[in-house]
């Protein structure tokens, strides 16, 4: 009976949000993202039970995602990369497809997230911030030519080592994600921060929000609501007018 009643409970949550979105004023939704919005397209999240951070690996997955680790041992950085972090063949799940929907109806103005799939792009959306740069995206180390996702993996299976390196000059092709220990891209980070501070309605999901500086995004906002929609809860919650604990995809999926 409990169970019956937390899931009516969740259905009036989700109806609730569906009715803000559809009164918002043009423009005055933003959709802010993380991991959970694309696990329904068959990409793993970072901390849940089948995450990346609960995968065995030599070394723990944040040492092998970070700058210093990428220089020292790029071999191994790119063998985890390749083998966890690029999933060529995912397509975008009806989160990504709603969004798309929305901002084409004027309604959704912007989409800041945290993943680096390009999800939101193939699914549409074209307002897209990506915080943490995108595997679409990959740039020599020394001369700057630019490769796209099938080029750098072409590179990496042509590699004696699996390191992808520029056919013109040699050095290493570095995807444009950001590691550990690197900033985020100022531009990003101050267009997400002016349309977080623009939005009426700010929605949260699939996202832990323990991740900084992209959590501490949330302060900007001064609008009517916020909602999170997440299957655990985070810290924002008591500051949220609405948390719906479901998959992004359910909520998204009319």
């Amino acid at each position: 009976m409990a169970e019956a009643v937390a899931q009516d409970e969740v259905r009036r949550h989700i109806e609730t949000l569906r009715e803000w979105i559809d009164g918002c004023p043009p423009g005055g939704m933003v959709f802010f993202g993380g991991a959970g919005v694309s696990t329904e397209s068959g990409i793993p999240d970072f901390r849940s039970t089948g995450g990346l951070y609960a995968q065995r690996y030599p070394y723990p997955p944040e040492t092998m995602v970070s700058h210093s680790f990428f220089e020292a041992h790029p071999r191994e950085f790119f063998q985890f990369y390749f083998d966890r972090m690029i999933a060529p063949d995912a397509r975008p799940n009806r989160a990504h497809e709603k969004l798309a929907e929305l901002e084409a109806r004027g309604i959704c103005s912007a989409v800041i997230t945290q993943n680096i799939d390009g999800l939101h792009q193939a699914a549409g959306s074209r307002a897209v911030h990506e915080l943490h740069g995108s595997v679409h995206r990959n740039t020599c180390t020394g001369c700057d030519c630019r490769f796209d996702l099938s080029a750098i993996m072409a590179l990496h299976e042509a590699s004696s080592d699996g390191v992808p390196r520029c056919p013109d000059c040699g050095a290493i092709v570095k995807p444009d994600v950001v590691l550990y220990e690197e900033p985020l891209d100022e531009a990003v980070l101050e267009a997400a921060v002016d349309a977080i501070a623009r939005a009426s309605l700010l929605v949260v999901a699939g996202t832990s929000l323990v991740v900084y500086p992209a959590a501490g995004l949330l302060r900007y906002f001064q609008g009517s609501h916020l909602a999170i929609v997440n299957l655990s809860p985070t810290a924002a919650d008591k500051n949220a007018d609405l948390c719906i604990p479901a998959k992004v995809g359910d909520v998204f999926g009319w």
